[in-house]
């Protein structure tokens, strides 16, 4: 199973910018696509950003388009999410995990997704 570390979280005034890294271990890495998800408190985990394995394709959740971009390093094993403008509504523990993204179909979590990371915690002050 792929083993996930997430990183670079932190706190940012309203408007900032931060860079979240996700770092996998497990030798099937680069034929997996990948996503972030984000869970703030007392809400649903939510897909915010998504990526195609070879990284040719991008998909983003509507609230975080023309602010986060999501990109991925095959040969460091690390896919990661630029996010600029930042509101205080992106304040959440981010994860990511192994995606499933069917042709003609939305990505969406594997049914045999990996364990998740810890997390790496975004708040965005007023």
């Amino acid at each position: 199973q792929v083993q996930l570390v997430e990183s670079g979280g932190g706190l940012v005034q309203d408007g900032g910018s931060l860079r979240l890294s996700c770092a996998a271990s497990g030798r099937t890495f680069s034929s997996n696509d990948m996503g972030w998800f984000r869970q703030a408190p007392g809400k649903e985990r939510e897909l915010v950003a998504a990526i195609t394995w070879s990284g040719g394709r991008a998909y983003y959740q509507d609230s975080v388009k023309g602010r986060f971009a999501i990109s991925r390093d095959n040969a460091k094993n690390t896919v990661y999410l630029q996010m600029n403008s930042l509101k205080p509504e992106d304040t959440a523990v981010y994860h990511c995990n192994t995606l499933i993204w069917p042709y003609g179909s939305s990505p969406r979590l594997k049914a045999d997704f990996a364990s998740w990371g810890q997390g790496t915690q975004v708040t965005v002050s007023s």
